[in-house]
């Protein structure tokens, strides 16, 4: 089978597309041409899969001859963002949209009567579950993921300058969007707090480790559980987070549900800092309960035998004894 991934605003090393999704299907011996803004991110594609360059945001005319030339010979598109559902040309095979934010329902039953939709529901959120993190520290708390104002950049950049005098660091993991960028070149100038940019999944999530807490902070506006918050608890850390992710956390008991407030997040950061013990146990809470339910290599046989079904395969054929290389070129 050979897939077409297309998306025309997220990192082409995006977790969810690039590590999860991608090297699912390649390891099961799939193919796959994957449509993205390499360019714009000024990114190498990795070899083992076929690239196609595309502008970023989706430049109409050009975003269209891009898709059609990932879908020569291909027998399933999956889509990543809902502006390419616009530019399909009229003979394709069989379309699968990948949701990731909630979606209005009337929204997403008019895409169920023309696609296959791919959600949390159909296929979990899920994360690589380290296998035995370190115990939670005392003098950083991490943020992973893209940073913007919806997302509470301007809220994190206050609660950096709040805990330094308390020993306490920032750590922010993930790429920024344009408007937000001086704010956080400034911050990081003035010694507030450490922003990485952009950092390979793998890197990432070895960087988070060890420390003290992992940030979820959004508003109102944002549903639904924010992948970051799986990726903290498959890491042994304790999560700090707004009410989007208030079911799961509170359920586990992995963490601390606060208001999108920086008094109220300085107050959970001190409290964990001051009680080790505590902050052991939501860690270990979290990482018991994501090796349980969410870690991706569970998850990735079925996601597969998802899309070669959607594809109309009958007889999937494997070959899980060589894996393909994502590795980068030269």
């Amino acid at each position: 089978m050979r897939v077409c991934v297309a998306t025309t605003v997220h990192h082409p090393e995006d977790a969810r597309i690039m590590h999860r999704q991608i090297r699912a299907l390649l390891d099961a011996g799939h193919k796959v041409t994957y449509v993205a803004p390499f360019t714009y991110f000024n990114v190498t594609p990795p070899m083992g899969l076929d690239p196609v360059d595309v502008p970023y945001g989706g430049h109409f005319g050009r975003a269209a001859a891009a898709l059609r030339r990932g879908l020569r010979g291909a027998d399933l598109l999956l889509v990543h963002d809902h502006a390419l559902l616009r530019l399909l040309p009229h003979r394709r095979p069989p379309v699968v949209w990948d949701v990731r934010e909630p979606v209005a329902p009337r929204r997403l039953a008019r895409a169920e009567r023309r696609y296959h939709v791919c959600s949390s529901s159909v296929v979990p959120e899920a994360t690589v579950v380290s296998p035995t993190p370190p115990a939670p520290g005392d003098t950083r708390v991490v943020h992973l993921g893209r940073l913007s104002a919806e997302r509470g950049l301007a809220e994190l950049i206050r609660l950096a300058e709040r805990l330094a005098p308390h020993g306490i660091r920032m750590e922010l993991i993930g790429a920024a969007e344009p408007g937000v960028r001086p704010l956080l070149r400034d911050a990081q100038r003035v010694g507030l707090l450490d922003w990485y940019g952009h950092v390979p999944n793998r890197h990432a999530l070895r960087m988070a480790e060890g420390a003290l807490a992992g940030l979820s902070l959004a508003a109102e506006t944002v549903t639904g559980v924010p992948t970051k918050v799986l990726d903290y608890m498959g890491r042994g850390l304790p999560v700090i987070t707004t009410p989007q992710a208030a079911p799961l956390v509170e359920g586990v008991g992995c963490g601390i549900v606060v208001p999108l407030s920086v008094d109220a997040v300085v107050d959970a950061v001190l409290d964990l800092k001051e009680d080790p013990a505590r902050r052991v146990a939501h860690g270990a809470r979290g990482h018991a309960e994501a090796r349980l339910r969410h870690h991706w290599p569970d998850q990735a046989p079925a996601f597969v035998a998802r899309m070669e079904g959607w594809a109309g395969l009958t007889a999937p054929v494997r070959h899980r004894a060589v894996k393909t290389p994502l590795s980068r070129t030269a």
